[in-house]
C-alpha cells in the first residue's frame, strides 16, 4: 500500500485531461519509490514555527547542561574519595603512640620530623573532615537542584514544542485527506487512514518530543564522561574503552536479537491468530457443522511455531544478559587492578582520580547505551512520517476544494456523454466505459438498465465528478464539466444512493446536510415531498431524533426517504437516483417509489434501477451493455426491439407479479416497532449486501474481504466507528472481573515445576550479585589507605580475582534464568491459549451475540491475555526474587557494617524506588491517556472518511474539517498539561539522587570523625543501599505489569469457568439411530438475549414429516430464519418445545443432533483452505474420501466448474471467505459440504436470494436435487423457488397465519395470494 496513488492521469489546470504515456508513468512510479523510503530526521520539524524553534533550542540547552551535570559530580567524587583516605592514612600515622601533631607536621615524640619511605613529610591537622564534607555535600545539593530545574524545562520545552507541531501536522493532514479525489479513496483503505491520522502522527510525535531532549541529555554525558577521562587519566582510559566495544555490540546485538525473535514470534502466533479469527468469525457454520473439536486442534498445531520461538527468545535473551554481566564484570576487575598499579606503583594518580576515570567512562558508556532506544524512536517517526508527509504533498487530481471554474447563472440540465472512455485508479486494466455516447435531455427522467458492471453507477459517479474520463468529455448544457467549479457542480446536484448514509446526529441536520441555509420549513417541505414528513412526526423527538451511528437507529425505507429529503432540500436542477429503491421490502418500496416520482418533476433525473416497476415509469430507459449505451427508448419500445432490455425483462422470469426483486435487503416494518436493529443474521447480511450493492453499484471495489462484518455482528449495528466499540468493551470488562488467586494461574503451570525452581535459585543468585559489587568495590577503595605495599598488592589481586569468579558465575545464572522461565512460560501460554479457544468454541451462539465478544475482542484476548498471563508467572517471578534477595542482602551488608548510617540513607529509598517507578510509568502511562484524549477526533475523521463519496456528493467537505479542528484541542491542551507534569516527574527522578548522596555523604563524614568508622565502610553502605534501591524501582516498575497479568488471568478464567448454557463438548443427551426426520414446533416463543425487549417468535407451532418440504415466507423479521436456529439448537425456545421425531431437542445430545442437519445459508461461510477440504467440513466421518467428495460436488452442479480450473482442480485454495470465488460457486460449494454429511434435515436459508438470474438457476436445479428424499427446511423470498414445496407457510411478526400448498394457498385469496399478485407486505 504504500505507493497506491501513482495510476493516474495528472491534470494542470486549465489544461485538458490527457491519459500519460507509460514511459512516464514508470518514470514517475520509480521516482517514488525511491523518496518514499525514509523523511530526513529534520524534516520531521518542517511544521515548526520559530516559536516552537526557540523552545526546542532551550530544551536542547537545558538538555546539554543537565547530561554534563553526572560527569561534573564524578569531579566532587573523586576529590571526596581522596579527601577520605587522606584523613585516614594520617589518623594511622597519628595512632602510632610515638608520633605527634606539630605545626601541620607529623613528628616523632623524640622530635624529629617524621618521614614515610618516599621521604616526603606528612602533613597533619589541616584536614577538618567535617567542614570538607559540608562542602561536598553543598556541591551535590547544588547540582542536585541545578539538575531538577534543568530535567523540567528540558522535558517541558520538547514536549510542548512537539505538541504544537503535531497539532498543525494533524490539521494539515486531515485538510489534505479531505481535498483528496475518489479516485485516490479507492486505492487506500479507510482503515489505513484512520490508523494513520492516530497512530502514526502518534508516532511522530513519540520521535520529536521528550525523546530528542533525552537523547541529546545522554549523549552530552557519553561525551563530557569520555573526556573526563581523558583528561583526568588518559592511560586507563584507554584501557577500558579497549574492552567497551565488546559491551556495545554484546548491547547492539541483544537489543537487535530480541527485536527480530520478537517478531517472529508475533508472526510465529499471527498464523494462529488467523485460525482463531476465521473460526470465531465464522461461528455458526463451526458449530453448524461440529468443527469445534477440528479447530482446536487446527489451532494448536499453529501455536507450536510461537512457542518455539518464545523459547529461543529466553535462551538469547538469558545468553546475552549473562555475556553482559560477564563483560562488565572482567572490566571492573582489569580496570582496578591496572588503575591501583598506576596509583600505587607509578604514582600518576590519585585514587580519587581512578575513580572518576574509572565511573566517567562506565556513566559515559552506559548513557551510550541508553541512548540507542530514542533513536528506534526517530527511525519509527521517520517512517511513520514518510506516508504522511507524501500525503500532505500530494497534489489531488481534482480538487474539491479548488475555486476555480465557472458557474453558470442559469442551468437547464442537459447532460451529453461524447466517447466517453473510463477506468478506474485502482484497476486500470479494466475498461469500464468504452466510448460511451449519449445525451439526458432537461428535464426527463432518463433510467439506466443493464447488467451489473455495465457502467451505469460509474457514468453517475462521472457526472457528480469524482473521476475525470481517461478520454472524452461529459458536458452539461454545452460545457465541459471539467471547466466548472466543482463545488457549485456537486450544488446543483442531488443524489440518492442505494445504500443511503446518514451521519451520526438528528434527522434535522442530516436534512440540513443538503444545504446549509435550510430553514426548518424548508426541511418539512422537503420532508414532505420525500414522503419522511407522516414517520417523522410520530417519533418520539420528531425531527429532533437521533439517528445513531450510520443511521442505525432508522429502518432502510426510513433512511432512503431522509436521503430523499435530504437531496430535494438542495433544489437539484439534477436528481440523480442510484438503486434508490432496491434495499427495500415492499411496502417501503412503494412509498419510496412514490415520493421519487413526486420528487423528479421539473429536474433532469436519472434513474438506475433493477427492478422494472421503477423503470417502466422513465421518460427514456437506455440500455447498457459492457459500457457502451446499446439502446434507448420507451419501455414499450425496447421490448419490440428484443434487445438487452427486453432479455433482462424475461430474465426476471414472473414479470412484476412475482416478489422476485433483488429482494436482498429486508426491512422490518420499523414505524409499527420503533426497535434498533434487525434479528438473526439479517444485520451481518445486511453489511454483505452493502458490501454487495456496492461492487454492483461501481465495480469498484473488488469484494473487499469482509471478514469482520459477518455472521457476529448479528444484532448489534455495524459501528462505523471502531473506537467506541473498544471503550465500551474494556469499559464492561473491567467491571465484572473477580481477582484470581495467584495459585489459580500456578496451577495451570504446575508440570513445569523443576524449571521454576531452577530458575527461582538462578535468579536468587543474581540478585545478590550488585550487593556483593559494592562490597567490592569499596574494598578495593579500603586497600589505598594500607601502609605496608605488600599488603595492598595481595589484597587488591584477591579482590579483582574474586571479580572474575563473580562474572563468570553470574553468566551462568542468568543464563538459567532466562532458560527457565521462558520455557516454563511459553509452555504454558500455549496451554492457556487452547484452553482458552476451546472455551470459547463451546459457549453457546447466544454468547457471541453479545457486543464484547466480537471475534476481534476474542482473537485480541487469545493472543494478548495468555501472554500476559504468562508475564505473571514466568520472568516476573525470576524478577521477584531477583529484587528480593538483591534488597535482602544489601541491607544485611550495609547494616552489618554501619547501622546508623544505614537508616540514614534508608528515608532516601522511598524516594528512590518511586522515582524508579515513576518514570517507568511516564514511559508507559502517557500513551493511554493520549489515546483517550483523540477519541472524539476519531469518531469525526472515521465517520468522515467511510462515508467520503456522500460528504463529496454534498460538498461538506469544509464542515468535517472544522468540526475535525474544533475537536483536536483538547488533545493539545492534554498534551500541555502532560509536558508539565512529565517534565517535573522526570526533574525529580534525575535530582532525587544527587539529594540522597549529598546527605548520606555529610553523615558518613561526620560518623567517620566521631565514631572512627572506617571511610571504605561509608562507601560500602552508600553504594550497596543505593543499588538496591534501583532494584526496588525495578520491582515495583514490573508490578502494573502484575497487576496486567492479574486481571487478564481473571477475564481468562471467567471465561474457562462459564458453563454454556448449549455444551457442545457434553456427552450427555439423547441419541438413537432410526433418525427420520419430522420436525415439530410446538408453540415456541423465543427472544434474543441480545435484545430482551423484542419478542421474535410469539407461539410457532408447525409440523414437517419426514421428507417434506416446509417453506417459510414472510416479511422480514418476523422470525423465519430464528425458526432455523432454533432448531440447529444455536438457542433454545423459552417458552414450547422443538421436537424432532418426537425428541425435545433440549435434551437431544448437540454434537448428535447437528450431525444430522445441512444447512445452506444465504452467505455461506467458507474457510480458507482448498475446495475439497470446505466440502469435507461437512463430512461426520473422521476423513472423508476423495470419491465422496466428487460426489457431493456432483449432485451440487459443482463438478464441471471445479474441473475447468487450472492444475490443482479440487485442491484450489477458495482464498479467505472463500473470496476467489463468486457467489454463484461459493454456493454450491456449500452446498456440497452440506450434502456430504447426507443430513436427515437439510435446511436453506435464501440459499438464492444473493444471486443474479443466472447463477440462481444452476444453484437452484442443485438444491432440487439436495433435496430429494430428505425433509428440508427453505426460506425465501423470491416465490419461484418455493411453489413446489408441501407445505408453505406464511409467518408474520412470530406467528404462522396461513399454510397450504402453493394452490391451496392461492385459492384461500389470503395473505399469500396477496403477496404473489400484488407484491404487497405481509404485516
Amino acid at each position: 500500500m504504500s505507493d497506491p496513488v501513482v495510476l493516474r492521469s495528472i491534470k494542470k489546470l486549465g489544461e485538458d485531461n490527457y491519459a500519460f504515456d507509460l514511459d512516464g508513468k514508470s518514470k514517475k512510479s520509480s521516482e517514488k519509490k525511491e523518496n518514499n523510503i525514509r523523511v530526513g530526521f529534520f524534516q520531521l520539524f518542517r511544521f515548526s514555527s520559530s516559536m516552537e524553534i526557540l523552545m526546542m533550542a532551550v530544551g536542547s540547552f537545558c538538555a546539554i547542561v543537565h547530561g554534563a551535570a553526572q560527569p561534573a559530580v564524578l569531579l566532587v567524587f573523586g576529590a571526596m574519595a581522596d579527601t577520605f583516605i587522606e584523613y585516614d592514612i594520617e589518623m594511622q600515622e597519628l595512632k602510632d603512640p610515638g608520633k605527634i601533631c606539630v605545626n601541620n607536621t607529623v613528628v616523632w615524640i623524640n622530635g624529629t620530623i617524621h618521614q614515610n619511605e618516599k621521604n616526603a613529610t606528612i602533613r597533619c591537622g589541616l584536614l577538618d573532615i567535617e567542614q570538607e564534607m559540608t562542602k561536598f555535600a553543598a556541591y551535590y545539593g547544588g547540582i542536585g537542584c541545578a539538575v531538577l530545574l534543568l530535567g523540567y524545562l528540558q522535558i517541558c520545552f520538547w514536549v510542548m514544542a512537539a505538541a504544537r507541531q503535531i497539532q498543525k501536522i494533524r490539521k494539515a493532514y486531515f485538510r489534505k485527506v479531505m481535498r483528496m479525489d475518489i479516485g485516490w479513496f479507492d486505492c487506500t483503505s479507510v482503515g489505513e487512514l484512520n490508523t494513520r491520522i492516530s497512530d502514526d502522527v502518534n508516532k511522530i510525535n513519540e520521535s520529536i518530543a521528550d525523546q530528542v531532549a533525552i537523547f541529546i541529555q545522554r549523549l552530552t554525558t557519553f561525551v563530557c564522561g569520555f573526556l573526563l577521562g581523558f583528561v583526568s587519566g588518559w592511560k586507563l582510559t584507554l584501557v577500558i574503552i579497549a574492552v567497551s566495544p565488546l559491551l556495545g555490540v554484546g548491547a547492539a546485538i541483544y537489543g537487535l536479537a530480541v527485536a527480530k525473535l520478537t517478531g517472529r514470534e508475533l508472526k510465529a502466533y499471527a498464523k494462529a491468530g488467523a485460525v482463531a479469527d476465521e473460526v470465531l468469525s465464522s461461528i455458526r457454520t463451526v458449530a453448524a457443522f461440529g468443527g469445534e473439536k477440528k479447530e482446536v486442534e487446527r489451532y494448536d498445531k499453529n501455536l507450536v511455531f510461537a512457542q518455539y520461538w518464545g523459547i529461543r527468545k529466553g535462551i538469547i535473551m538469558g545468553l546475552f544478559t549473562g555475556y553482559m554481566w560477564l563483560i562488565i564484570f572482567l572490566c571492573y576487575a582489569l580496570a582496578f587492578w591496572y588503575g591501583s598499579k598506576l596509583v600505587l606503583e607509578e604514582e600518576e594518580y590519585s585514587p580519587g582520580t581512578l575513580l572518576q576515570v574509572f565511573f566517567g567512562v562506565l556513566v559515559g558508556a552506559l548513557n551510550l547505551g541508553q541512548a540507542s532506544p530514542c533513536l528506534e524512536a526517530f527511525a519509527t517517526g521517520r517512517g511513520a512520517a514518510a506516508n504522511i508527509f507524501e500525503t500532505i504533498d500530494k497534489k489531488p487530481t481534482i480538487d474539491c476544494m479548488s475555486e476555480d471554474g465557472y458557474k453558470l447563472d442559469k442551468v437547464r440540465g442537459e447532460i451529453e456523454f461524447h466517447n466517453v472512455t473510463f477506468h478506474y485508479p485502482s484497476r486500470p486494466d479494466v475498461k469500464i466505459l468504452d466510448n460511451l455516447n449519449m445525451v439526458i435531455k432537461a428535464g426527463e427522467t432518463t433510467a439506466f438498465v443493464g447488467a451489473s458492471g455495465a457502467g451505469k453507477s460509474t457514468t453517475i459517479q462521472l457526472i457528480q465528478r469524482f473521476y475525470d474520463p481517461t478520454d472524452g468529455m461529459i458536458t452539461l448544457d454545452g460545457h465541459d464539466i471539467r471547466s466548472l467549479n466543482i463545488q457549485w457542480l456537486r450544488s446543483q446536484i442531488g443524489i440518492v444512493e442505494q445504500e443511503p448514509v446518514l451521519f451520526a446526529t438528528t434527522i434535522a441536520e442530516n436534512i440540513r446536510y443538503g444545504r446549509d441555509e435550510a430553514t426548518m420549513e424548508d426541511i418539512i417541505k422537503a420532508a414532505k415531498q420525500a414522503n419522511a414528513y407522516n414517520f417523522i412526526m410520530d417519533l418520539p423527538q420528531q425531527f429532533d431524533t437521533h439517528v445513531g451511528e450510520g443511521g442505525s437507529q432508522m429502518s432502510g425505507g426510513q433512511k432512503q426517504r431522509i436521503a430523499i429529503a435530504r437531496a430535494l432540500v438542495r433544489n437539484p436542477k439534477i436528481l440523480l437516483l442510484d438503486m434508490a429503491t432496491s434495499a427495500l421490502d415492499n411496502e417501503s418500496e412503494a412509498i419510496v417509489q412514490e415520493a421519487l416520482h413526486k420528487a423528479r418533476l421539473g429536474r433532469t433525473a436519472i434513474s438506475i434501477a433493477h427492478r422494472l416497476s421503477a423503470i417502466k415509469a422513465a421518460d427514456v430507459i437506455v440500455g447498457f451493455e459492457h459500457g457502451k449505451a446499446v439502446e434507448r427508448g420507451t419501455h414499450e419500445e425496447l421490448l419490440k426491439r428484443k434487445g438487452v432490455y427486453f432479455m433482462l425483462v424475461t430474465l426476471q422470469s414472473k414479470g412484476d407479479t412475482a416478489v422476485n426483486k433483488e429482494e436482498t435487503e429486508i426491512e422490518p416494518n420499523l414505524e409499527k416497532v420503533q426497535s434498533f436493529s434487525r434479528g438473526s443474521y439479517r444485520a451481518s447480511l445486511r453489511a454483505s449486501l452493502r458490501q454487495r450493492s456496492r461492487s454492483q453499484l461501481s465495480n469498484v471495489v473488488p469484494d473487499p474481504p469482509l471478514s469482520i462484518a459477518r455472521d457476529h455482528t448479528e444484532y448489534m449495528n455495524l459501528m462505523p466507528s471502531y473506537e467506541e466499540d473498544d471503550e465500551q468493551e474494556s469499559l464492561v470488562v473491567e467491571e465484572d472481573v473477580k481477582p484470581v488467586p495467584f495459585t489459580r494461574i500456578l496451577k495451570y503451570n504446575a508440570s513445569e515445576w523443576p524449571y521454576m525452581v531452577l530458575g527461582s535459585l538462578a535468579a536468587s543468585v543474581n540478585g545478590a550479585v550488585s550487593p556483593l559489587y559494592a562490597l567490592l568495590f569499596s574494598q578495593i577503595l579500603g586497600t589505598f589507605s594500607i601502609l605496608d605495599e605488600e599488603e595492598q598488592r595481595i589484597q587488591i589481586n584477591g579482590v579483582c580475582l574474586l571479580f572474575v569468579l563473580i562474572g563468570i558465575l553470574s553468566f551462568f545464572t542468568q543464563f538459567l534464568q532466562g532458560y527457565t522461565f521462558a520455557k516454563s512460560g511459553e509452555l504454558l501460554t500455549r496451554r492457556l491459549r487452547k484452553i482458552g479457544f476451546q472455551a470459547m468454541l463451546g459457549q453457546d451462539i447466544g454468547w457471541f451475540d453479545d457486543r464484547k465478544n466480537s471475534p476481534g475482542a476474542l482473537t485480541t484476548r487469545l493472543a494478548t491475555d495468555a501472554s500476559q498471563v504468562q508475564g505473571a508467572t514466568g520472568s516476573q517471578i525470576g524478577m521477584i526474587v531477583n529484587s528480593f534477595t538483591n534488597i535482602g542482602v544489601a541491607m544485611i551488608i550495609a547494616f552489618y557494617f554501619s547501622w546508623k548510617l544505614s537508616l540514614v540513607i534508608l528515608c532516601f529509598l522511598p524516594f528512590l524506588a518511586l522515582s524508579g517507578a515513576v518514570q517507568a510509568k511516564m514511559l508507559t502511562g502517557f500513551a493511554s491517556q493520549d489515546k483517550k484524549a483523540l477519541e472524539a477526533t476519531g469518531r469525526i475523521a472515521s465517520e468522515a472518511l467511510s462515508n467520503i463519496r456522500t460528504v463529496a456528493g454534498m460538498a461538506k467537505e469544509k464542515m468535517f474539517i472544522d468540526n475535525f479542528e474544533k475537536h483536536l484541542d483538547m488533545p493539545y491542551k492534554a498534551a500541555i498539561k502532560k509536558a508539565h507534569v512529565y517534565g517535573l516527574c522526570f526533574g525529580f527522578a534525575q535530582s532525587i539522587v544527587f539529594i540522597a548522596n549529598a546527605v548520606s555523604y555529610r553523615y558518613g563524614g561526620f560518623l567517620v570523625d566521631a565514631e572512627g568508622l572506617h571511610y571504605s565502610f561509608v562507601f560500602r553502605v552508600i553504594s550497596a543501599i543505593v543499588t538496591s534501591g534501583t532494584a526496588l524501582g525495578r520491582a515495583s516498575s514490573y508490578t502494573p505489569n502484575y497487576a496486567k497479568a492479574k486481571t487478564s488471568a481473571a477475564r481468562f478464567f471467567q471465561l474457562v469457568d462459564r458453563v454454556p448454557k448449549i455444551s457442545v463438548y457434553s456427552e450427555k443427551g439423547e441419541k438413537w439411530d432410526d433418525f427420520k426426520g419430522s420436525i415439530e414446533f410446538l408453540n415456541c416463543k423465543f427472544t434474543y438475549p441480545s435484545r430482551p425487549d423484542i419478542q421474535v417468535l410469539k407461539g410457532l407451532t408447525v409440523t414437517v414429516k419426514p421428507g417434506q418440504t416446509l417453506a417459510f415466507v414472510g416479511s422480514s423479521g418476523c422470525g423465519k430464519s430464528t425458526s432455523v436456529q432454533l432448531l440447529e439448537r444455536f438457542y433454545d425456545p423459552e417458552k414450547g418445545n422443538v421436537l424432532i421425531d418426537g425428541h425435545d431437542t433440549t435434551k437431544i445430545n448437540v454434537q448428535f443432533l447437528r450431525s444430522k442437519i445441512g444447512i445452506v445459508s444465504q452467505e455461506p461461510v467458507l474457510f480458507d483452505c482448498s475446495i475439497a477440504d470446505n466440502i469435507k467440513y461437512g463430512s461426520n466421518t473422521k476423513e472423508a474420501t476423495m470419491e465422496k467428495v466428487i460426489e457431493a460436488a456432483q449432485k451440487a452442479q459443482l463438478h464441471d466448474f471445479v474441473m475447468s480450473l487450472p492444475e490443482v482442480k479440487y485442491e484450489t485454495n477458495v482464498g479467505a471467505q472463500g473470496s476467489q470465488l463468486s457467489r454463484g460457486q461459493k454456493q454450491r460449494i456449500a452446498i456440497a459440504r452440506a450434502i456430504i454429511r447426507d443430513p436427515k434435515i437439510l435446511l436453506l436459508d435464501e440459499a438464492t436470494s444473493a444471486l443474479d438470474t443466472e447463477s440462481e438457476k444452476t444453484v437452484q436445479a442443485a438444491l432440487d436435487k439436495a433435496r430429494e428424499g430428505r425433509t428440508c427446511i427453505v426460506i425465501a423470498h423470491r416465490l419461484s423457488t418455493i411453489q413446489n414445496a408441501d407445505i408453505i407457510a406464511v409467518m408474520s411478526q412470530g406467528l404462522i397465519i396461513e399454510r397450504g400448498t402453493h394452490d391451496e394457498l392461492m385459492a384461500m385469496e389470503g395473505a399469500y395470494y396477496k403477496l404473489v399478485t400484488t407484491g404487497a407486505p405481509i404485516s
